[in-house]
C-alpha cells in the first residue's frame, strides 16, 4: 500500500533555533498517526509545514507517491489536506452552514450565496457524522464541544480531504463528546481518510492510533505502533529521549 503521505528528512529553523531537524514520517490510508512531545518539540511545527502555514526549509514532502511543494495552505487543500485547530478556527456568530462553507461559498448563476444547495449539503454531511445533529442554523457559539467538532470535521471531509491534521480535538471536552469525536475519528479511518493525531492524551492515544511518533527537541525520538509499546515507555521517550529497549521501530502499519 502507497503512502499517503511522506515526510523526509524535514528541516526547518527560525533563527538558530532548530525546530524541525531531519525528521521522516509517513501517514497511510486509514491511518492514525500520534504525533507527540513536550511543548517546544517540534510537532506542530511539523504539522504546520505539512499545512502550508509554514515553509519547508529543506528535505521532501511526497503526498500519494508524488513529490510536491506545499507554500500556502490554499495548496495543501488541493492535495486533500486539512487541518483542524485545538481553536477549530469557526466563526461564533454564523450558524453551522455558514461555517462549513466559509471562505468557499457556492454561489448561483447569477452570483448570489446559493443557500438552498449549501443547505442541503450541510445537512448530508452533518447527518454522515452524528445523526443527531440537527439544529444547524443555530450560532455555533451556541453548540457544544462536540457539535463544534463536528462541524470542523465536516469541513474537512465535504471538501474531500484524504489527509487530515487533528490538533488535541478532544480538548476541553467532556467523556461523552471525547467518545463522539473518537467515533468520528474511527468513522474517517474506516473510509480510508488518513489522520496525523497531534495529542498529550494517553488515553486517547492508545485507544485512536495505530503508530505514535515521539519528537523531543525538534529531532524524531521513534516511531512505533501504538500496541507495541506501554505507556510508561512513551513517557520515556518524550521525557528522556529514550526509546524503548528491545522494542522495534515500525515505519509503516502491519
Amino acid at each position: 500500500m502507497e503512502p499517503l503521505v511522506e515526510l523526509v528528512d524535514i528541516h526547518k529553523a527560525f533563527g538558530g533555533v532548530r525546530a524541525v531537524e531531519g525528521v521522516n514520517l509517513t501517514l497511510y490510508p486509514g491511518e492514525v498517526v500520534a504525533l507527540l512531545g513536550h511543548n517546544g518539540a517540534g510537532k506542530s511545527t511539523l504539522m504546520k509545514m505539512l499545512a502550508g502555514a509554514y515553509p519547508i526549509d529543506s528535505g521532501e514532502t511526497r503526498i500519494g507517491g508524488q513529490k510536491v511543494q506545499i507554500r500556502t495552505p490554499a495548496e495543501a487543500q488541493s492535495h486533500g489536506i486539512e487541518t483542524i485547530y485545538q481553536t477549530l478556527a469557526l466563526a461564533d456568530n454564523l450558524d453551522s452552514v455558514a461555517n462549513l462553507f466559509l471562505g468557499r461559498e457556492k454561489l448561483t448563476p447569477w452570483r448570489t450565496l446559493d443557500d438552498h444547495f449549501m443547505e442541503v449539503q450541510a445537512r448530508q454531511v452533518f447527518q454522515r457524522l452524528n445523526k443527531n445533529f440537527t439544529n444547524i442554523r443555530t450560532p455555533v457559539r451556541r453548540l457544544s464541544g462536540g457539535q463544534r467538532q463536528v462541524v470542523a470535521i465536516s469541513r474537512a471531509i465535504y471538501f474531500n480531504a484524504r489527509i487530515l491534521v487533528m490538533d488535541e480535538p478532544c480538548a476541553a471536552l467532556g467523556p461523552e463528546e471525547t467518545r463522539m469525536v473518537g467515533n468520528l475519528v474511527r468513522q474517517l479511518k474506516a473510509e480510508g481518510v488518513g489522520i496525523f493525531l497531534i495529542s498529550h492524551d494517553m488515553p486517547d492515544v492508545f485507544e485512536l492510533s495505530d503508530r505514535l511518533a515521539v519528537m523531543k527537541n525538534g529531532k524524531l525520538v521513534g516511531t512505533y505502533r501504538t500496541s507495541d509499546v506501554t505507556e510508561d515507555e512513551v513517557l520515556g521517550m518524550i521525557i528522556l529521549g529514550k526509546q524503548p529497549a528491545g522494542k522495534t521501530q515500525a515505519f509503516a502499519p502491519v
